[in-house]
């Protein structure tokens, strides 16, 4: 589902608002703190801002509308445009109210401000728009939708770590990596997801994780219950923490795979009621009887498939809409075990994410797969991941969707 524009209104205002208010009120108080506790100081400055922060609510209104909270660096750049251009504005208007002509001088004074006062006030206000604005922002467009799981079409994703190059390998040889061309791929997957309707929210950026952008690894999702994994490498353990906060944000009942358990979200195929978990290098026989045991309750049917020629299950198979299985025999130990089996021709092919029942998402790197499946009805939305493939992963690595 696309966010309705109501809620985009209503989240647009409400982080606006507040980022303003509380920049506003937090430029006060270090001054006043500046100043020895002067309590005139409060007065004046709150005067001297008041402008400025009008001018702020309805610029950062419009950059929320556009999606500029949606990540922290976008947050921060319209932050420091708002401040900049709403304390041109205030300081102006208040010089002009004041009696003053805005000649050259004046102007010249102005941007002297940003030296003192109107300098705080920017810097502040880009801090709180990437931080209390963009969480504002992102749980009001979620709130609605985590009231309501009939509407959820919700795809959780991981900006690439500035060490993007150093992610881990099991099952295949390192070559270079173009983290530039990583990032700017990652960006069009993203595209690709809201173009077909799908909202997506940033699971916090974790710089030094490397292999954080595979945030599908982190979660596993069971209807409206998130089971936080325990990841096969103690290096990759911290990642599941930002995403068991933005579970939470999204209403998701928690339930938790614990040691000495492994389960990593890679290893998770979901046909239906059937759960076909991977016992890999990555996920252990405790790891799938925990999950087993937290699964049955909710209706699902576990199955514990070998995985010894790659990385995680789903990097050798996935499911179509209608449960035929996409593999390819090079990769699966047993094709028989499955029914409705359909080898494809490309081991890029075997990953697919289901964008509806009639759309997937897949690898460019697999064009022949892609034709396959357009000849059986579905509609297909190819994507260059070439980086991210790699470093083992593949298009259901780069998102947890959550429905």
């Amino acid at each position: 589902m696309t966010v309705s524009w109501g809620r985009r209104l209503a989240s647009s205002f409400l982080a606006a608002l507040t980022v303003a208010v509380v920049t506003h009120a937090a430029s006060m108080f270090l001054f006043f703190v500046s100043q020895q506790y002067q309590a005139a100081t409060l007065s004046q400055v709150s005067e001297f801002y008041f402008f400025a922060t009008l001018f702020s609510v309805v610029l950062l209104f419009v950059f929320a509308l556009v999606g500029a909270f949606r990540r922290w660096y976008t947050a921060i750049i319209a932050g420091v445009v708002t401040g900049i251009i709403a304390c041109l504005a205030g300081s102006g208007l208040t010089t002009v109210l004041g009696g003053f002509a805005l000649d050259a001088a004046t102007i010249s004074f102005l941007w002297g401000t940003f030296l003192s006062l109107n300098g705080v006030y920017v810097i502040v206000l880009a801090i709180l728009a990437a931080t209390i604005g963009r969480a504002i922002y992102n749980r009001a467009i979620a709130f609605r939708t985590a009231q309501n799981p009939i509407e959820r079409r919700i795809a959780l994703v991981r900006m690439p770590a500035g060490n993007l190059a150093d992610g881990q390998l099991t099952h295949v040889e390192r070559t270079t990596v173009d983290t530039e061309l990583a990032d700017t791929q990652w960006d069009g997957y993203v595209s690709a997801l809201e173009k077909n309707g799908w909202t997506t929210r940033e699971v916090g950026f974790a710089d030094t994780m490397a292999d954080s952008v595979f945030v599908e690894d982190t979660l596993v999702l069971l209807g409206d219950t998130a089971v936080v994994t325990r990841a096969g490498t103690e290096s990759r353990r911290a990642e599941t923490d930002g995403a068991e906060e933005t579970a939470r944000d999204l209403g998701l009942h928690i339930e938790r795979i614990m040691s000495p358990g492994t389960l990593e979200g890679g290893d998770v195929l979901k046909v239906g009621s059937t759960v076909y978990v991977g016992r890999s290098s990555r996920t252990n026989a405790e790891g799938i009887r925990q999950l087993r045991a937290i699964a049955a309750p909710l209706g699902y049917h576990v199955v514990a498939v070998p995985v010894t020629r790659a990385l995680h299950l789903k990097t050798t198979m996935t499911a179509l809409p209608d449960g035929t299985i996409l593999g390819h025999p090079d990769l699966v130990d047993d094709p028989a075990f499955f029914p409705h089996f359909l080898a494809v021709p490309e081991r890029e092919g075997v990953a697919v994410v289901v964008l509806s029942e009639n759309t997937v998402l897949m690898s460019s790197s697999a064009p022949a797969t892609a034709a396959l499946l357009e000849d059986r009805g579905y509609t297909v939305v190819s994507v260059d991941i070439s980086e991210f493939e790699k470093l083992e992963g593949c298009v259901t690595c780069l998102s947890v969707r959550v429905r």
